[in-house]
């Protein structure tokens, strides 16, 4: 990068931050409590009177979850294609979506017929918080005390603290998509925790 290109990616990071700042609803005070960088740095930095620092900057994208050329706005570079390779588990196929360097990832499930009909099904628990959309098929969902069949079109989130497993409620392969948060970070939805599992 040229040092005009970088002078301009530069000039740019003040703004971002601050826009960043206020579409996550937070305060200059809770942002310099969480990331320790002093309230004042953080108004010189979103104003454009202090030049940002890797040792600025690193914290920051950490607190805002976002990589860190997302958070200088540097040009994009290299494919932006996922070559996924899917796994094999407990008999069902999963394919990763998004590449693991933090944040929300996202998988495509596969659970053929016949898997996960019995009683004898293993619940999980782990930490974190899942979203799932089911593409086509039945999904079996067993949540708790909940036995809960989701057709094609219905989604579910949940925290995963709560015993949980997937099955195929139906005579087809059962598809659907889940959304993982590994620190707990909730998908922004309409509908509240206990109401979208249906």
């Amino acid at each position: 990068m040229a040092d005009e290109e970088f002078d301009n990616v530069l000039t740019t990071v003040g703004p971002r931050l601050r826009a960043l700042r206020r579409e996550r609803g937070t305060t200059l005070a809770k942002l310099s409590a969480a990331t320790g960088i002093s309230l004042s740095t953080l108004s010189r930095l979103e104003s454009g009177q202090r030049r940002p620092t890797l040792e600025l900057l690193l914290p920051l994208a950490r607190e805002y979850r976002v990589p860190l050329d997302e958070l200088v706005g540097a040009p994009a570079t290299g494919d932006p294609r996922i070559h996924p390779r899917p796994v094999t588990r407990n008999g069902q196929t999963i394919v990763p979506l998004t590449r693991h360097l933090g944040g929300l990832h996202a998988y495509k499930h596969v659970v053929p017929p016949g898997k996960g009909t019995g009683p004898d099904l293993e619940l999980k628990v782990h930490e974190g918080y899942e979203w799932l959309y089911v593409l086509s098929g039945r999904l079996r969902l067993v949540l708790g005390p909940h036995d809960l069949v989701l057709a094609a079109g219905e989604a579910a989130e949940f925290d995963t603290r709560t015993p949980h497993a997937f099955g195929n409620a139906g005579p087809q392969p059962v598809e659907f998509l889940s959304l993982f948060g590994p620190q707990g970070e909730r998908i922004h939805v309409r509908a509240r925790p206990g109401t979208s599992v249906r």
